[in-house]
């Protein structure tokens, strides 16, 4: 069995998938913060005695801390179910399930846009983070989902914009180079915290 879930956005979202992939159990909760609390009693919810014996985790771009508990608790589940474990795209998981070509758009830190076009499922452009002006010129796809979508539309004047979360249940339909990434935060913008040289 395969165990999914991001924790990126408002949405603590989890799902399990048979050996043949069908998902056989899921939950989509819109929590906004609180992932910590709510993930592990969600899984456990879901797992229901049984052992995964592979983990996906969404690993980014999006909230700095949702992002770190889901890694973390994917790592520690791993451990105790000597289970496989693997990264999968948050901004991806985002769009998969939409039109043909589409456009993720996440809200990110300090008004910016966390940002990244698909075609057939596949990147079609870069993970950038930019204010929703300049993601206006960097995004031109018709379609534009996520929290950061109305945003992006409004300045680039032209679109259609969906409010849209990410749904664990949608993982294995991303394509493979999307769910194998490595088990570590993609953030997309550097920290705002500074090493602070000695005077």
């Amino acid at each position: 069995m395969i165990l999914a879930f991001d924790t990126s956005t408002a949405a603590c979202t989890a799902a399990l998938f048979d050996g043949t992939g069908q998902c056989i159990a899921r939950r989509d909760e819109i929590i906004g913060r609180g992932h910590a609390e709510r993930l592990v009693p969600m899984i456990a919810e879901l797992v229901d005695g049984r052992k995964p014996g592979k983990i996906l985790v969404g690993v980014g771009p999006g909230s700095f801390t949702g992002i770190r508990v889901a890694i973390a608790a994917a790592h520690g589940m791993a451990i105790g179910w000597n289970a496989q474990i693997a990264g999968m795209s948050s901004l991806a998981l985002l769009a998969v399930g939409h039109d043909r070509t589409v456009a993720g758009a996440m809200v990110g830190g300090h008004g910016e846009l966390f940002v990244q076009q698909f075609e057939d499922g596949q990147a079609a452009g870069d993970l950038l983070n930019l204010p929703p002006a300049e993601a206006a010129k960097a995004i031109d796809f018709w379609l534009v989902v996520g929290s950061g979508a109305s945003q992006l539309v409004a300045a680039r004047g032209a679109g259609e914009a969906r409010d849209a979360l990410p749904s664990a249940a949608n993982a294995l339909s991303l394509p493979e180079r999307l769910r194998s990434l490595p088990p570590k935060p993609v953030y997309a913008r550097a920290p705002d915290a500074r090493v602070r040289e000695a005077a």
